[in-house]
């Protein structure tokens, strides 16, 4: 089966009334490419990712997630693409996922006008940052250590990828973001960071967070699903927030793609992060 980009859909997930976000490529029927073809087209694309759906039957479906420079296990933006993609034409409901990562129970439903899509990760972990890692990763973003928010402290969080997470101590500096591209993503590839999920705490559940992509080819990515499930239970694992709770991040502002995520973060470790947000066509 031969692809083109034409045969490609595009979205912008975690917009805000249609306008910023993340866009992402969906292909609601990949059944008979392979991981070659797939590589190409999400290269063609040219976004952060790419979704494949590659087979399965009703709501049990294979899902593969391409950046323009390599495979991943798990994106969120376009998981939540996929889902207000698929319930479009296939009406609401919920879908199960099977991700390189593990099984991702996403469910749609219409709310105010449009659809939203909560995906449920992977059981999440976190873990502490390596201190020789931590300072490599100051080193290349250009931040001083004295600038982190010490009730926050850096951590390494995944719910589907590994994400280093730093939180700023104040706005201004998450605000001025320009680091060393070529050190950052060679940190990040030697220890598989997927993204550097930076954050400021603006109210007890209210964050700002821009994301580091090197490792897609991305110097920034405006809306982090998968860093935001991350996150979830990074916060769930130090006590920054009591469970159940939800949590809303703004990212992409500073990058003039304001997006919406929230997160919904359960009791018992174990437990996977909610993650939702909408998803707009894009022309």
């Amino acid at each position: 089966m031969t692809r083109t980009p034409s045969s490609v859909l595009r979205y912008t997930a975690f917009d805000v009334d249609g306008a910023g976000g993340n866009p992402a490529g969906v292909v609601l029927d990949a059944r008979g490419l392979d991981a070659t073809r797939m590589q190409e087209i999400a290269a063609e694309v040219g976004f952060s990712e790419t979704a494949f759906l590659t087979g399965g039957e009703g709501r049990r479906l294979r899902i593969r997630y391409f950046s323009p420079l390599a495979e991943v296990a798990f994106c969120g933006h376009a998981t939540i693409a996929t889902a207000v993609a698929l319930a479009e034409r296939e009406g609401t409901g919920e879908l199960r996922l099977a991700t390189s990562a593990g099984e991702v129970r996403v469910g749609t439903r219409t709310e105010s006008g449009r659809i939203l899509a909560t995906l449920t990760s992977v059981a999440p972990a976190v873990r502490e940052v390596e201190e020789a890692d931590l300072g490599a990763a100051l080193t290349a973003l250009r931040w001083d250590a004295a600038e982190l928010d010490p009730k926050l402290p850096p951590r390494v969080a995944s719910a589907g990828n590994d994400h280093l997470v730093l939180a700023a101590s104040s706005r201004t500096r998450l605000a001025h973001l320009d680091y060393d591209l070529a050190a950052l993503g060679g940190l990040m590839a030697r220890r598989g960071w997927t993204t550097v999920h930076l954050v400021w705490r603006e109210a007890e559940t209210v964050f700002h967070a821009r994301d580091p992509f090197p490792p897609g080819g991305v110097v920034e990515d405006p809306a982090t699903g998968a860093a935001a499930a991350a996150f979830g239970a990074y916060l769930r694992s130090l006590g920054l927030v009591l469970p159940p709770a939800r949590v809303t991040i703004h990212q992409g502002r500073d990058m003039g793609r304001p997006s919406l995520l929230l997160v919904d973060v359960p009791a018992g470790d174990d437990s996977g992060i909610g993650v939702s947000g909408t998803a707009a066509p894009l022309p």
